[in-house]
């Protein structure tokens, strides 16, 4: 469709003139016009001349979990946007269940000459797995950066959520709410998420409350990440008495809710539950989802930008970028009965 100027200068409220010298590609437009006149061939249908379209600098590739759970979408999507804007074409590889494991992805993207890979909650954060997979691809050299799961020895980027801060403001909540009785729910002990947020819940407890080991490892139940996961772990705690439970997903403290909620719980009435991650639409669960906010944006933004430092040389440090989470209090915690009923 040949384009008119007078359409495209009315849809981005400037003169014909100055629409004839960004589709010309002259000098004197404002990058600020430009973008504006870009954007009104996009929204008219109008096709770029082609000496406007921006080339990709390469391919990179994107290698996340299965996206059931919503904040592995939520990286995925800031990371892309991220890495488009620097003008790399994203290849996003998902894992499901059953499904094309990682190292399959890797060759396939080795295949694909791709300028660097981001790895989001993959092997690297799975203690049991061999680490040498990312070294080769190290020495290649191939750019990496890996999120969430950090291995000692692997000279790339890591990024981080601090998970053994997310388990001491889950802790230090229950307790100011009167809660004395606290179990942890999270996935299986191999991760190196978990393995943080275990550790942070522990100290706490023995720092705030003066719990014993013996009583913590009644009061920590480890399941497979999910909703059922967190349910069956969940209903391990409450045989156990407790009234408060911090949970390692989102996804596993709505399984903590349904298993309270079998029994003729209530939340927060009952039994208070946080949660973690702040994945999207939580804050319509109900109740709304008392959570730890894993910081997304930052991170997924942090990973991104290491990964084209070390794809144009500008050598990103080989460390871990540790970011610190917040807690969302909603309406999923309460005060406990017991210290209601004391005073």
């Amino acid at each position: 469709m040949r384009a008119r100027l007078s359409d495209i200068a009315r849809q981005a409220e400037v003169s014909e003139a100055t629409v004839s010298r960004v589709l010309n590609d002259r000098p004197g437009v404002s990058v600020e016009t430009r973008q504006a006149v870009l954007i009104a061939l996009d929204v008219l249908g109008y096709e770029r001349p082609a000496r406007l379209r921006k080339r990709s600098a390469g391919l990179v590739g994107l290698v996340v979990p299965e996206l059931d759970n919503p904040i592995f979408p939520a990286f995925a999507q800031i990371i892309e946007s991220a890495l488009a804007q620097q003008g790399y074409t994203p290849v996003l590889c998902t894992q499901t269940p059953g499904g094309v494991p990682e190292d399959e992805y890797v060759e396939m993207l080795l295949d694909r000459q791709v300028s660097g890979i981001v790895f989001v909650s993959g092997l690297h954060a799975d203690t049991t797995t061999d680490p040498e997979r990312y070294r080769r691809l190290v020495d290649r050299p191939l750019p990496i950066v890996l999120v969430n799961g950090y291995r000692d020895g692997i000279a790339a980027p890591f990024v981080s959520c601090d998970d053994r801060l997310a388990g001491e403001l889950a802790v230090s909540h229950l307790v100011a709410l009167g809660h004395r009785r606290i179990g942890l729910i999270s996935g299986p002990e191999r991760y190196v998420p978990v393995q943080r947020k275990v550790a942070g819940f522990r100290a706490t407890m023995t720092r705030l409350l003066g719990s014993s080991a013996s009583e913590l490892d009644e009061l920590v139940s480890l399941s497979l990440f999910g909703v059922e996961g967190g349910q069956a772990a969940a209903a391990r705690l409450l045989d156990r008495g407790v009234t408060g439970i911090a949970c390692g997903s989102d996804l596993m403290a709505l399984g903590a809710i349904r298993a309270a909620r079998q029994r003729g719980l209530s939340v927060p009435g009952d039994v208070s539950v946080v949660g973690y991650d702040d994945s999207p639409l939580i804050a319509f669960t109900d109740p709304p989802l008392t959570t730890v906010q894993q910081p997304v944006l930052p991170m997924a933004v942090a990973a991104a930008r290491a990964l084209v430092d070390e794809i144009r040389g500008q050598g990103a440090p080989h460390s871990e970028y540790v970011f610190a989470p917040d807690l969302v209090v909603r309406s999923s915690t309460a005060v406990a009965a017991r210290a209601v009923a004391a005073v």
